[in-house]
Parts: structure tokens; C-alpha cells; sequence
């Protein structure tokens, strides 16, 4: 009973799917009581008596349409070729065909299959009243125009809500991608200064700890003043170490979005880097790490610059690159050993600029009073990843490590052409490369050639106008075809059966009957098969043959007018006129 139980269930979910909404439910019941409504009185002036199955016929089909849309269409064109109580229903079914049955196959053939079963019940039905010829071409041309061009406009309704749809959902995916752009790009500009404040202050704050720490072992200061610059120097490393604070916080809320080529990210040029290009004293380049060297010799610090090879001209971003290296080689130098001489070393080779900057172990604590403790040495452990990062960028490496002297080396290896193919002259791989804070993004359509970072929207997919529209009118062609063929046929068969006056006056009794049957017209079956029988009796043993007249408009309203000519033994004997009842 279960199984039963469950396979009926199924089966009423498969024919009336839901979910029935009371909006619905009025609306399937106020139809199928309009369609049964429509059928009774058709059948009822047919005079077929079966007006109140063919309703309810109707109303449940037209509730059918929904869940089982093939079938309906194929049982309402069955019914349809037995009455014309289910023409309004087909109307109905066949939109609902062509809106829900997706697969264009089972489609074609469901129609084809409809219009068959009508053609083959309408022959069984008529065969020996109407011509089979037109029996299938009123068959046909019903068929196109109630059952066909409603599902073609069903199916262009159905394709283009669909299409409306797609194209909702693919602009609610741009502009969520475009959110996602403007906040990654927020993260990287984040990340970008967090980088520019680790190497630039990080290093200007270095060199003030330097100094004060040489102004505090000064013996020409009293005490009062020591003690000022032991608070000032105290100061610089408390600043360094909110500086390293601040760094790690842009940089957690920035470590969920990976850079990416291009970007702005760990690797981006400092501010100012892109529109100075590769050289030029403080501008970041190549230039500006003599400058860098001369503020750590005012520090104190003996730094030493060896330039070997002839000068190449760099990218942009290499040259930026190679100012970083050096101003946190020099950093990290004056941090971990102060007071040891710095080499600075720039050799140019045939494919790569070498940046090399080497230091020994410190020789002694400096800036520590007798008696005092060294203050903790301040590092965020991001300096070196951002230098990976920047060197891989312009297609280059990083490499630092200790030397056998218990020292420190640290170099890189920049090419001239950089990774991102920009020549020396070419736009620094900084601020430039993407959007910073405070930026404007344009909206999704107004990005040159698509959204940059969106992903790949489906394929164009065409009108469904124009397919439903070339079926409409090749419908529309068949059916005025068909009308055209059926009324051309028509009075083709009125002429074959009707015989003019002048024939009816030449033929006389006594005639032979081949001379007489040779000016008779070919007669159709569709006009001629009620005149059997009418008429006065005829002559005993005679073959009698009936044709419409053409009496000039002689005939009264509601009246035919008819000839009869009878033969026998080979000649016409009688001849009559009459009129007929339609």
C-alpha cells in the first residue's frame, strides 16, 4: 500500500506541480470552467451529443497542461479531429507546450504527432463525406494556426523571460565583482603603504635612533642635556615600535587577498616611485641610494658605495626596487649593528644590475650609558618578504643571510627589462598600477573591454525574436497557403459540378449517351453526394446523373437548383430540372 501510496503522490505532483498558490488555484479553475464552458456549445450545435464529456474533457486537460504539457497537446488534437468542442483547448495547450517543453525534439515530434492523430481521427470521422484532400488540408491549416503559432509565441514569452532573467543575475554578478574590485583594490593600496611606512620611516627612523644614540656617549654634553637626548633617542625607538604595531595591523587586514601581478601589493612601488622614473636623487631609483648612503654617513656610520661596470639604464620598477634594498639593507644594518661600516655595492652586469650591501658584527654596544642595557631591537619581520616580493615582481631575487665573519649580507638581482616588460623609460609598477583610497571606479560597462578581475560572462546568446518571428510568419505562410489552395479548390469542385444552361439546352433525348457524357463536367463528390436520390422517379432501367445548374441566380435563397440527365441502352432519355433543399 505504501508503495502504492507513494507512486500516486508522485504521480499527482508530476501532473499538477506546484506550488499552488491561491492566486493560482483561482486562476487554473476560473480557465478550465471558461475552456469547458467554450466546448459544450460547440458540440451542441455539432449535434454530436457529446457536449458534457467533451467539457469536462476539456477542464481536465486545460488543468493538465501544466505538469504534463506532450500529453495534453497530443490528447486535445485527438480530440480535436473528433469534434470541434476541444478547438479553444488547443489554443490553450499549445502555448503551454511551446512555453514549457524545453527539448526542441520532444517538441517537433509532440506537434507532429498531434497534427497526425487529428489528420487519422478526422479521416475515420469523415472519410466518404468530406475529400481526403481536404479533410488533410483543413486539418493542417487548423492545426498551424491554433496549435502551432500560439506555441511559437508561447516559446518566444517563455525564452525571452528567461533571457531577462539571465541577464538580471549577470548584472547582479557584475556588480557584485565590482564591489569585490574596488575592496580588493582598497587592500592592496592598504598593503602598499604599509610597505612604503615599513621602508621609509622605518629607515628615517633609524637614523634618528643613530644619531641620538652618538649624541648621548657625547662627553662635551652635561648631563641634563645627555639625559634629553637618552629621552629623545627613547622616544624614536617607542615611535619605531608603534610604527612596526601599526604595520602588522595593515598587514593582517590585508593578508586574505593574495597580489597579484600588476598590482599595487607588497611589491608596489613607494609613493611618488611610478612618475620619477629610474634615476634622480630622492625620487626612489637608482640615483637616490647616494643619497641614502650620505644621510647614514651624517649618522655617523661609515658606508662605503662601489659602483663596478658601465651604467645600464633600468625599469622603473627595477631601479625602485634597488633604492628599497639598499635603504633596508642599511636599516636593518644600523639596527642590528650600529657602529659597523657598510659597503654599498652596485655592479652592473651584462643582463642584471647586482645590489649587494654587506655588513660585520657591530664592534660594541653604542649609546649605552655604563651601567645601562642595550634597548630592545624593534623588527616587524616584514622588510625582507617585501623585498622577495618586489625583486620577483620585476623579475628578479632576494638573497640574505649571515657572512663567515658573523655579519650580514643581503642581496639582489635586478634584470634591466623588468618582468613586467616595461623599458627604462617605462611606468613604475606603483601607485599607477591600480586604484589607491579615495579612487573612483567606474560602473561595469565602463570598463574597456569588460571588467578587469571579472569572470568570464556565458557566450552571447541571440534574440529569441528572431526565431520565434521566423516561425510566426513561415505559419502565417502555410496557413494562407493552405486557405489558398482550400478556396481555390473549392470553387474548382463548385465549377466540375455545376452545369451551364447551354449545355443543358443542346442535350436532347435521343442523343448518344458518349456525345452527351462528353460535355458533362467531372462532377466532385463533396457537392454531388446529397442530389442522390432527389428529384421525380426516373425512367425504369435508366443510369441517372445529377449536376447543380446555373440557372443565372434564378434559384431561391436557401435552394439549389438541380439537373438530371438519365440514360439507357446507350442514349439520353430524359433530362429534368429541379430545385433541391439545402
Amino acid at each position: 500500500m505504501d508503495v502504492i501510496a507513494r507512486a500516486w503522490s508522485k504521480a499527482v505532483r508530476t501532473a499538477l506541480p506546484g506550488p499552488w498558490r491561491p492566486g493560482l488555484v483561482v486562476r487554473e479553475l476560473v480557465g478550465a470552467l471558461l475552456i469547458a464552458g467554450l466546448a459544450a456549445p460547440i458540440e451542441v450545435l455539432s449535434r454530436t451529443g457529446l457536449a458534457l464529456p467533451t467539457a469536462l474533457a476539456s477542464a481536465v486537460l486545460f488543468l493538465l497542461r501544466r505538469g504534463l504539457p506532450a500529453t495534453a497537446l497530443v490528447l486535445t488534437a485527438v480530440a480535436s479531429g473528433l469534434g470541434g468542442g476541444t478547438l479553444p483547448l488547443l489554443v490553450c495547450v499549445g502555448w503551454s507546450a511551446g512555453a514549457r517543453i524545453r527539448r526542441v525534439g520532444v517538441l517537433a515530434g509532440s506537434f507532429a504527432a498531434g497534427w497526425a492523430l487529428m489528420t487519422v481521427f478526422g479521416l475515420l470521422k469523415d472519410a466518404g463525406q468530406i475529400p481526403v484532400k481536404l479533410i488533410v488540408g483543413f486539418s493542417l491549416g487548423g492545426y498551424l494556426l491554433l496549435a502551432v503559432l500560439p506555441a511559437l509565441w508561447g516559446r518566444y514569452r517563455a525564452q525571452r523571460r528567461a533571457l531577462t532573467d539571465a541577464l538580471r543575475e549577470r548584472n547582479e554578478q557584475l556588480l557584485r565583482e565590482h564591489a569585490m574590485i574596488a575592496h580588493q583594490a582598497r587592500l592592496r593600496e592598504r598593503h602598499r603603504i604599509a610597505q612604503d611606512m615599513h621602508d621609509s620611516l622605518g629607515h628615517q627612523l633609524a637614523l634618528i635612533s643613530v644619531h641620538t644614540g652618538a649624541l648621548e656617549v657625547d662627553r662635551t654634553l652635561t648631563d641634563r642635556q645627555r639625559e634629553a637626548v637618552g629621552v629623545l633617542r627613547l622616544a624614536a625607538v617607542a615611535a619605531m615600535r608603534e610604527l612596526r604595531e601599526v604595520v602588522g595591523v595593515l598587514h593582517d587586514e590585508s593578508t586574505a587577498l593574495p597580489p597579484g601581478p600588476g598590482s599595487p601589493s607588497v611589491a608596489g612601488a613607494g609613493v611618488g616611485a611610478g612618475a620619477a622614473g629610474a634615476g634622480g636623487v630622492g625620487t626612489g631609483g637608482v640615483d637616490g641610494i647616494e643619497g641614502l648612503v650620505d644621510s647614514s654617513r651624517a649618522a655617523g656610520t661609515p658606508v662605503s658605495l662601489v659602483r663596478d661596470g658601465e651604467r645600464r639604464p633600468l625599469a622603473a620598477s627595477a631601479g625602485h626596487a634597488a633604492y628599497r634594498v639598499v635603504q633596508e639593507a642599511l636599516t636593518n644594518a644600523h639596527k642590528h649593528a650600529p657602529g659597523a661600516p657598510i659597503t654599498v655595492a652596485l655592479r652592473y652586469e651584462p643582463d642584471a644590475l647586482v645590489v649587494e650591501v654587506v655588513n660585520p658584527a657591530a664592534p660594541e654596544p653604542v649609546g649605552v650609558r655604563a651601567g645601562g642595557a642595550a634597548p630592545a631591537v624593534v623588527s616587524g619581520g616584514q622588510g625582507l618578504t617585501g623585498l622577495r616580493e618586489r625583486a620577483r615582481l620585476v623579475g628578479g631575487m632576494v638573497h640574505a643571510g649571515p657572512t663567515p665573519g658573523a655579519g650580514f649580507r643581503l642581496a639582489a638581482v635586478l634584470p634591466y627589462q623588468g618582468a613586467d616588460g616595461a623599458g627604462a623609460q617605462g611606468v613604475d609598477a606603483g601607485p599607477a598600477a591600480g586604484p589607491g583610497i579615495g579612487a573612483s571606479y567606474p560602473e561595469p560597462d565602463a570598463w574597456p573591454g569588460g571588467m578587469p578581475g571579472a569572470a568570464a560572462g556565458p557566450p552571447k546568446r541571440r534574440s529569441p525574436a528572431i526565431g520565434c518571428a521566423v516561425g510566426g510568419v513561415a505559419v502565417l505562410a502555410a496557413v494562407l497557403g493552405l486557405l489558398v489552395w482550400g478556396v481555390a479548390g473549392f470553387v474548382r469542385g463548385a465549377e466540375d459540378s455545376t452545369v451551364k444552361r447551354s449545355v443543358y439546352e443542346s442535350a436532347v433525348p435521343g442523343t448518344p449517351e458518349a456525345e452527351v457524357r462528353k460535355q458533362l463536367p467531372r462532377g466532385s463528390d463533396f457537392f454531388l453526394r446529397n442530389l442522390e436520390g432527389t428529384g421525380p422517379t426516373p425512367p425504369d432501367g435508366a443510369d441517372c446523373v445529377r449536376y447543380l445548374f446555373d440557372d443565372n441566380g434564378g434559384t431561391a435563397w436557401g435552394e439549389d437548383a438541380v439537373v438530371r440527365f438519365c440514360f439507357k441502352d446507350g442514349v439520353l432519355v430524359e433530362k429534368q430540372q429541379y430545385q433541391v433543399k439545402q
